[in-house]
């Protein structure tokens, strides 16, 4: 976690201006199949433009536990804190996973060394934080968010089925690889828009329209990030080392992807209907 110091230092300095609450606001959805290391990338980028601001994010999978980074990040330090709290989690990701024996006892050992549980369970948490995790018996997903986010819960979502054992949960069991090719209903946020990152195409949630723009949820416009190289049979951690060099080269492919989509869509936010705005960037 960040040190007291650092904390107190980063909330000095950062303002409510920087923390882009006066810009464009979204909600974000992180999905198993797209590498994390890409997803860190996409991250890290959103984190550089003061003009878009983060209201919530969903997340299954590994990037369940960066979505809970990214939150406490957010929350302790703004920006700055975020983006240091995502780069510190990596390298743990980096230097443990040359050692990784118990899979699930790692994933709980790097989360807890990363976050504060209870900073972004607190209501005021920048960041509505959700997480999909799938009931082992049922094969149904399950949406922990608010008091019932648990270190448990962020770390059954990282949790590949069959590959290591279900996490109990409130007399449940439950593991990851939740399916989102559906996106799950719109969040409680005054988010405009929804940026997807996944590895492939999403549908929008069961109550749209598909022949209308409108929604009966009210779900925002969706944008899709797609990570076109990702390897949906080689999740990460699974192989004996991780490769710092090959992170980082994920990550800045994950960087320009953000890019590109931020040049065309923050640029003309607003111009054009909420039905020509669901893109995809690659």
């Amino acid at each position: 976690m960040l040190s007291q110091s650092a904390e107190r230092t980063i909330q000095a300095i950062t303002s409510v201006v920087d923390l882009g609450v006066e810009g464009r606001t979204i909600d974000v959805v992180l999905t198993s199949d797209a590498h994390a290391a890409f997803v860190w990338g996409v991250l890290d980028r959103l984190l550089d433009e003061a003009n878009c601001n983060v209201s919530g994010v969903t997340a299954s999978g590994f990037a369940a536990l960066q979505a809970a980074v990214f939150a406490y990040g957010l929350s302790v330090g703004g920006r700055r804190g975020a983006r240091t709290a995502l780069a510190n989690f990596w390298r743990r990701v980096s230097h443990a996973s040359m050692f990784a024996v118990d899979r699930t006892r790692l994933l709980r050992s790097m989360l807890e060394q990363s976050i504060d549980l209870e900073q972004i369970r607190d209501e005021d948490c920048l960041v509505k934080l959700s997480i999909l995790a799938v009931n082992a018996r049922s094969d149904v997903v399950k949406t922990f968010s608010g008091k019932q986010l648990s270190i448990d819960a962020i770390v059954a979502a990282a949790t590949v089925p069959f590959l290591s054992p279900a996490i109990e949960i409130d007399g449940d069991i439950y593991w990851g690889d939740a399916d989102t090719s559906r996106l799950p209903p719109a969040s409680l946020t005054d988010a405009r828009d929804r940026l997807a990152v996944a590895g492939k195409p999403l549908s929008r949630c069961a109550d749209c329209d598909p022949a209308s723009t409108r929604c009966a949820m009210g779900c925002a416009p969706v944008h899709t990030i797609r990570d076109s190289q990702y390897r949906a049979a080689a999740p990460l951690l699974l192989r004996p080392w991780v490769d710092w060099g090959e992170l980082t080269d994920i990550r800045d492919r994950g960087r320009q992807c953000a890019e590109d989509w931020l040049a065309a869509e923050l640029s003309s936010a607003g111009e054009r209907p909420a039905s020509d705005r669901r893109t995809q960037y690659i």
